[in-house]
């Protein structure tokens, strides 16, 4: 809720206005609010002259609370996140994309599903529940085919939409802006007050808690003259009040809230979920554009982090271990390294506890993320041959630069280098933080604790068959060797078939084979054989910082 207990009930809901560039976004953001905020419908100067979004824009629509929500009377306050589209501003659309509850992917109905569009509902997808399609510039169609154009473009964006989380959304028909830019305001827009309903249908009770610490991610920073510095932002966690301390940890500085608004409404309270605004005094805003503040000594810059992830289906390409990416990490974005690693072959389709790291596992290293089209040779097929997968997947992340971020927080990696023009996703895959490493000399201190093993193979002979179940194998271990800790693992005969260390045989390192099930090995007796035994090896950090194998 956005105010005290003693305020008119009024329900904030953060909507994000996300498309491609000339989508029409501004102006559908003008056209649906009541009241206009930080950097709204592109007040810089930088967006006049050059006629885009370059920043998150903020504005709101008040209406009545709708009764579905059984809240009985007060106000529904949607906060309005307008996100450029542009495509070298990705940091900022991913930045705004994670403070919104329902998002408004806004189509040029003339033009359809465009490469920052389909970037755009990757991001929904990844980062809010409910989503409602917006078809704009409908008064481009002409008039007497205007119906059959926009039905057949509502089913285009089913199509789109069917393999997706948001499969059966709402699609609404606009013109947010009559005539264009240039028209005069006059002009009224078309299918606005549908849309209103729509929103409203969508709405839900998003969870909000105002426990905990205090955390905002701030936007804009900027100074009042007589008054101090503003720091606009969305509530992460927790709750702020007038007179509380907060911290810019990036800064490592500690100031006073001298008082709050919400649209230009003094408040003395704001929660999780809320828009503020923060004044405090003797600061200079130039040192904060964005980031994060929060209550004092709560967060923590870290050097390295592990995450557990998913790759994005629409990114083409393998995801490789000690390549770099863009990770994007709330409002920062930095690169990064990373190495993957999964659990042991044998855990793969064990369930794995949300968002907790478990040290006391042993997890294997991949050359690249596993999935349907990766070339690993650390997958594992079942008897039809069909590639095993695992359930979940991590990886460490190496920081160029030191972040400052909470615990669980989401992560994105991207290729931003990536030809703007290029018909491609650019996100690879995105993640939950799971721990960070605060120390600088973590390669010491912290990753002797990460159990992560290489799989290696050593090929010893085949001797002799014993029997149909059974052969002797040599060359795997010395004379010396105690063959009795080895009992019990598998090797793979060149043949074909899966066999399992018995015991030793003899005096000399020799050892006994034992192959499961129906087998005809005297059959085979003539044939020079071989087999192979994996085997872990735990000097992934020897190979991952020097690339030494």
């Amino acid at each position: 809720m956005a105010a005290g207990p003693a305020a008119p009930r009024v329900l904030n809901v953060n909507v994000g206005v996300l498309g491609h560039i000339d989508s029409g976004k501004t102006a559908l953001a003008r056209a649906l609010s009541t009241t206009g905020s930080t950097a709204a419908f592109d007040r810089a100067p930088q967006s006049r002259a050059r006629g885009i979004t370059l920043d998150l824009g903020f504005s709101c629509l008040r209406t009545a609370l709708p009764p579905q929500l059984g809240l009985g009377p007060g106000e529904l306050q949607f906060t309005l996140v307008d996100c450029p589209g542009h495509a070298s501003l990705i940091r900022t659309i991913i930045g705004g994309a994670q403070i919104i509850d329902l998002m408004m992917l806004v189509i040029d109905v003339t033009k359809g599903m465009q490469t920052q569009s389909a970037e755009c509902l990757v991001i929904g997808q990844i980062a809010c529940q409910k989503m409602v399609v917006v078809l704009n510039k409908i008064d481009l169609l002409p008039e007497g085919k205007r119906q059959s154009a926009i039905e057949k473009m509502t089913k285009k964006m089913q199509k789109t939409l069917e393999n997706t989380k948001f499969c059966g959304c709402p699609i609404v028909a606009v013109a947010a802006k009559p005539g264009g830019p240039e028209a005069p305001e006059s002009e009224n827009p078309l299918g606005v007050s549908e849309l209103i309903e729509v929103l409203k249908s969508q709405a839900y009770l998003p969870s909000r808690d105002p426990s905990g610490h205090f955390l905002m991610a701030v936007d804009h920073c900027f100074s009042i003259k007589g008054q101090g510095t503003v720091m606009t932002g969305t509530i992460l966690s927790g709750s702020i009040s007038l007179g509380d301390n907060v911290e810019i940890p990036a800064l490592k500085v500690i100031k006073k809230v001298k008082s709050m608004q919400m649209f230009h409404t003094p408040v003395t309270y704001a929660m999780q979920g809320d828009r503020v605004g923060i004044c405090v005094t003797q600061f200079d805003p130039k040192l904060l554009e964005r980031g994060l503040i929060c209550t004092p000594e709560s967060l923590h810059t870290i050097h390295a982090a592990i995450i557990s992830l998913k790759k994005i289906q629409y990114f083409r390409g393998a995801l490789q271990t000690k390549a770099k990416f863009h990770i994007t990490v709330g409002h920062e974005t930095v690169m990064g390294r990373v190495m993957f690693f999964s659990p042991a072959p044998a855990d793969f389709n064990e369930e794995m506890k949300e968002n907790v790291f478990d040290f006391e596992k042993d997890y294997l290293y991949q050359e690249e993320y596993l999935s349907k089209d990766s070339n690993s040779e650390n997958k594992e097929n079942d008897q039809a041959g069909e590639v095993q997968l695992p359930k979940q997947q991590w990886a460490l992340l190496e920081f160029e630069k030191p972040v400052t971020c909470p615990k669980l927080c989401l992560v994105i990696g991207s290729k931003l280098d990536t030809d703007i023009h290029a018909n491609t996703c650019r996100l690879a895959f995105h993640g939950v933080l799971l721990q960070g490493m605060e120390d600088k000399n973590y390669m010491e201190t912290f990753l002797p604790k990460l159990k992560v093993y290489k799989l290696k193979h050593k090929e010893g002979q085949v001797e002799r068959v014993m029997d149909d179940y059974s052969v002797i194998g040599r060359s795997l271990f010395k004379k010396e060797t105690n063959i009795q800790i080895f009992v019990g693992l598998k090797v793979k005969l060149s043949t074909g078939e899966d066999g399992i260390i018995d015991g030793g045989f003899g005096q000399s390192g020799k050892f006994k084979i034992r192959i499961p099930g129906k087998n005809m090995m005297k059959e085979k007796n003539n044939r020079r054989m071989t087999f192979t035994l994996p085997f872990p090896h735990f000097g992934w950090r020897k190979w991952f910082f020097t690339g030494e194998a």
